[in-house]
Parts: C-alpha cells; sequence; structure tokens
C-alpha cells in the first residue's frame, strides 16, 4: 500500500497543475473552458500514439470505455468552466464530493469490502472540505459547476476500478484521450483560439499533466481496491491550495488550514489501514 500512496501523491499533484494551467488560459488569455478540456484530450493521445501498446485497438469496440470517456469529458469541461470565475483551492474542494461518491459506489456495485475505520476517514476527510469550501447557502454558479465535475469523477473513478482488468493502464489511458477528444472535436474546433505562444505552451502543459496523473492514477487502481484508494485521491486538495498560493496569490486562511490538516490525517490514515 506505501507504493499505491506514492504514486497517488505524484499524480494528484500533477492532476491539479493541469487545471491550474488550464485556470490561466480560460481567466486570464479568454480562450473557452471546452476547448481546454479538448486540447487536453487531443494532445495527450498525441503524446502517447508513440506507446499505445496492441491492446488498445480491442478497447474501442467496448461500449463500456465510451461511456467511461464521456463522464470523463463532461467532469473536465464542467470542472474548467468552474475554474474561469473560482479559486483553484475552492473547485478542487467542491469537486471531492467525487471520491465520496466512488467509494459509495464502489461498495455497492462492485461489491468491494468495506470497514468501520475507512468509513469514518473518508467520512473525516469529506468534513475537511466542507471546511476549507464553508459553502453559504447560495453557491456561487463555479461551485455547482464544481459539485457536478465531481460528481462525475466519482462516476468516473469507480467505472476505471470496474475496467481495469481489460487492458493495462496504459492503453485504458489511450482510448479515454482518443474517445474524448473525437467526442469534443466539434466543440474544441467551434472554439479554437488564435495561437499564441502562451495558448501553446499551457496547453501543453495542461495535457501534459493531467495525461500523467490519470495514467498514474489507473496504476494505482490497477494495484489496490477502490475503496482504499480513493481517499487517497484527497491529496489534490493540498496541492491545489499550494497551486493557488504560489501561481494565483491565494494564500489559504487559518480554517482552510485546519481542513487540509483533516484532509491530509484522514487520507493517511485511511491509507495505511490493511
Amino acid at each position: 500500500m506505501q507504493r499505491v500512496t506514492l504514486i497517488m501523491f505524484v499524480a494528484m499533484s500533477l492532476i491539479p497543475a493541469g487545471d491550474s494551467a488550464g485556470k490561466i488560459l480560460t481567466s486570464q488569455l479568454g480562450v473557452a473552458p471546452v476547448f481546454v478540456a479538448w486540447s487536453r484530450f487531443a494532445i495527450g493521445a498525441l503524446l502517447l500514439v508513440p506507446f499505445a501498446p496492441p491492446q488498445t485497438r480491442a478497447l474501442f469496440g467496448n461500449w463500456r470505455i465510451w461511456v467511461r470517456a464521456a463522464i470523463l469529458c463532461g467532469s473536465i469541461t464542467c470542472i474548467q468552466t468552474a475554474l474561469v470565475t473560482e479559486d483553484v483551492a475552492n473547485v478542487f474542494a467542491a469537486f471531492f464530493i467525487g471520491p465520496l461518491l466512488s467509494y459509495v459506489l464502489a461498495a455497492l456495485f462492485l461489491r468491494e469490502a468495506i470497514s468501520l475505520q475507512r468509513s469514518a476517514l473518508i467520512v473525516a476527510g469529506f468534513l475537511g472540505v466542507l471546511v476549507v469550501v464553508r459553502p453559504g447557502l447560495e453557491p456561487s454558479a463555479g461551485l455547482l459547476w464544481a459539485l457536478t465535475a465531481g460528481t462525475l469523477y466519482g462516476v468516473f473513478l469507480t467505472m476505471s476500478r470496474w475496467l481495469s482488468h481489460l487492458a493495462p493502464p496504459l492503453a485504458l489511458t489511450f482510448s479515454q484521450l482518443v474517445i474524448s477528444g473525437l467526442l469534443l472535436l466539434p466543440l474544441g474546433v467551434a472554439y479554437f483560439p488564435p495561437l499564441t505562444g502562451p495558448v501553446l505552451g499551457l496547453s501543453l502543459a495542461s495535457a501534459l499533466c493531467s495525461m500523467l496523473g490519470n495514467l498514474l492514477m489507473l496504476y494505482a487502481y490497477r494495484m489496490a481496491p477502490a475503496t482504499k484508494v480513493a481517499p487517497l485521491v484527497y491529496l489534490q486538495l493540498l496541492s491545489a491550495v499550494g497551486l493557488g498560493w504560489l501561481v494565483f496569490g491565494a494564500w489559504p486562511d487559518a480554517l482552510t488550514w485546519a481542513g487540509m490538516a483533516m484532509i491530509l490525517g484522514a487520507g493517511i490514515a485511511s491509507a495505511r489501514l490493511r
């Protein structure tokens, strides 16, 4: 489980980095969120073409792979829309409805074992998320987009575990990138921005970080049950807060630090449970 924890730590650092690049594109350079989502899939697929294993071709005939990719399309488009107006940390905090949903879905539909201790820890992590977000009675449109993204992502996480036996993680990642790129192609072309140096560089960084992060996450889900891996997804929030401070100058307050401590403590404790 220690190896899984390390893999997830790296993966959960790369994914917020990709979304931070996307936030710069949408909020500062005026690029449409749907183009950021499409370019991430398209560039990621092109980067993996030389490494695509032979098993990949068979995946394109499996309807479940297409459904999984469509769900990921919706999640990434929603989170990029949320990042236009919301801070990175707030978006990822709302986004963490996903791991909780994945934990429940894996227990209900995949019949994976759960325990009272791990259930309590994942709830504690989610409470830490609420401390960070501190949602009001009327959440902003950005947070609603983030909650929608997290809901879709929770389904995606569970499907990743469900389908992990079909092919190696590299083949699954390549197939999801190709299919997602095809599904979003009409919108990506419709909102194609002027290809300046910053747009090209940030689009490449967003795609590379996201692709590597999700590839590593698939390896983790292949190595351990979703009910054990799901709490580690909370590590994304720590990276999101750090990047929000370094890149956008959003320094967390005392309650945010308290929430992060709850999330990190719950994630580490859950990972150490056998």
